[in-house]
């Protein structure tokens, strides 16, 4: 059935390979970003598609749209963009929630929210499960992001025992792929761009920190995986992918990857940096039958390839000024 589906944040490294995919699905999409961290460049190549519609706007305001479904998505997602505007950071999940929250009241309609992997903190536990608590430094800098995310999960399980809102949550492990802000301060973006360009790879600490990276593909579709189970299924479900890898092997890889002359540079730990992240996906595969199925290297490759373009479009734009 055709359904007319709000995606906040829908201008987004997920949220536009979202929109794309709800697209071809047959939907139409009312995407709404406000460009903190989208660009008009990830959904331009949507915009002449008559089932697509895009709305500048904040959703720490109230939005008055008639849909049939809401994935909430819109918050920035690295620490570079979300701690420079802590307080804003914190008001979009919690302010911004209850706006999206009230809109799915109001229509009495189903509503996704992307939630995070960050909600464990520097876990104690490992792999998370979805039972895991957490370990989260409240006052630390990550924590406009961190406690702003577990207040958000708070909000959408109040509104569905209170009001009995349709919810359902999913928290996103480290994604990776086309359409990565190449500024947002994430290792796979910071890793690529440095090997592309042969300067040095920054690692943190001494490089023995872990973490699990999904596809941007498999990640969307777990995302809709979740949207589409049956009434009576909240969540919250972990969606990732289990292979973990050292940061240290990662930038290994990527220098293998792409030929690239680039040395590895040992830098300082920053605050509260998780020492191993990895999603245990017992949850997802039952009640989704979900489980990543792209190859870190595959996906890699084609991650680089993007940002290859990237590249070259800035050196002809420089040539241009010049």
């Amino acid at each position: 059935m055709k359904k007319r589906i709000l995606v906040t944040g829908g201008a987004g490294f997920i949220g536009s390979h979202l929109s794309e995919r709800l697209l071809a699905d047959g939907h139409e999409v009312l995407c709404v970003d406000n460009f903190f961290t989208g660009t008009k460049d990830n959904i331009k190549h949507l915009l002449d598609n008559p089932y697509f519609e895009f709305l500048r706007h904040d959703i720490c305001f109230p939005l008055y749209v008639e849909v049939d479904e809401i994935y909430n998505l819109a918050c920035p997602a690295s620490p570079i963009h979300y701690q420079f505007d802590p307080v804003q950071t914190t008001k979009v999940n919690v302010i911004g929630s209850i706006n999206m929250l009230g809109l799915a009241k109001r229509l009495k309609i189903r509503i996704f929210q992307a939630s995070t992997s960050e909600v464990y903190g520097n876990p104690t536990v490992h792999p998370q499960p979805e039972t895991y608590w957490g370990n989260v430094n409240t006052i630390g800098l990550r924590a406009c992001y961190d406690e702003g995310k577990r207040c958000a999960e708070t909000l959408f399980f109040d509104y569905h025992r209170q009001h009995k809102i349709d919810i359902k949550v999913a928290r996103i492990f480290n994604t990776y792929g086309p359409r990565m802000h190449p500024n947002d301060g994430r290792v796979v973006s910071n890793f690529i761009l440095q090997a592309l360009r042969s300067m040095d790879i920054n690692v943190y600490g001494d490089g023995s920190q872990t973490r699990s990276f999904c596809f941007v593909d498999d990640m969307v579709d777990g995302i809709i995986r979740m949207m589409n189970t049956p009434n009576g299924f909240t969540g919250p479900v972990n969606l990732g992918n289990p292979s973990e890898i050292s940061i240290l092997d990662l930038a290994e890889m990527i220098i293998d990857l792409t030929g690239s002359g680039s040395k590895i540079v040992f830098k300082p730990l920053p605050m509260d940096d998780p020492e191993r992240r990895r999603p245990d996906l017992t949850l997802s595969m039952d009640k989704l039958d979900w489980n990543p199925t792209v190859d870190l290297r595959a996906g890699l490759s084609k991650t680089m390839e993007y940002f290859e373009k990237f590249i070259t479009r800035g050196r002809k734009k420089l040539k241009m000024t010049l």
